[in-house]
């Protein structure tokens, strides 16, 4: 028998594999390969916001059942930047290298590096019902980088529970703890709650 689809508003592989692995009730496809290639506008000002908006969009457009994020992190001592910024916070969307030398030349030597990964998830369908979840990581931001694996800011996150920089953690710790992670399985609690059965029409 064949999965009923679920899109997923990204264009990330990392991100794909990770969801179908969670949510293995269906069939998981980027909205590229749905036929919705756009590259909708995040204008929210916060993380469930633009979930949403992208959630929406794609659902609307394709009439499929839609699954969207937005994620970042959260410095204390910045006031909660980058936040939704997170990815263009030099002022370039995607630019990861620069994205982290800003962070650490606006931290400086401040000794509370406190910071926080944050996950906002969202699941759109057609008959315009919605269900949401939010998931975080804790940890510190370091003074240099260490590590090279992961992407944005994961070389100088310093995770609490794993006591090490996502930049030297595997994928497979890293997933363990990960904001999105949590917030994916937050959802699926959230989907039981609310009486949706995952796989089926609703």
């Amino acid at each position: 028998m064949n999965k009923p689809k679920l899109v997923v508003a990204t264009g990330n592989k990392h991100k794909l594999i990770e969801i179908a692995q969670i949510f293995s009730e269906f069939e998981i496809v980027s909205q590229k390969q749905a036929g919705f290639d756009v590259d909708v506008e995040e204008t929210g000002t916060t993380f469930m916001e633009n979930a949403l908006i992208k959630a929406r969009a794609a659902s609307k457009a394709l009439n499929l059942p839609t699954l969207a994020d937005d994620s970042g992190i959260c410095v204390d001592a910045l006031g909660g930047a980058p936040g939704v910024y997170s990815a263009r916070y030099c002022g370039v969307h995607g630019n990861d290298a620069e994205n982290r030398a800003v962070l650490l030349k606006n931290l400086g030597d401040n000794k509370n590096r406190a910071a926080h990964f944050a996950c906002a998830v969202a699941l759109v369908f057609p008959s315009g019902k919605e269900v949401t979840a939010e998931g975080f990581t804790y940890g510190k931001i370091l003074y240099k980088e260490e590590g090279d694996g992961g992407f944005g800011y994961d070389p100088l996150f310093l995770n609490d529970d794993l006591n090490k920089s996502f930049g030297v953690a595997t994928a497979e710790e890293k997933n363990s703890v990960s904001h999105r992670s949590r917030a994916l399985y937050a959802l699926k609690e959230e989907c039981k709650k609310a009486g949706v059965i995952l796989g089926e029409k609703q």
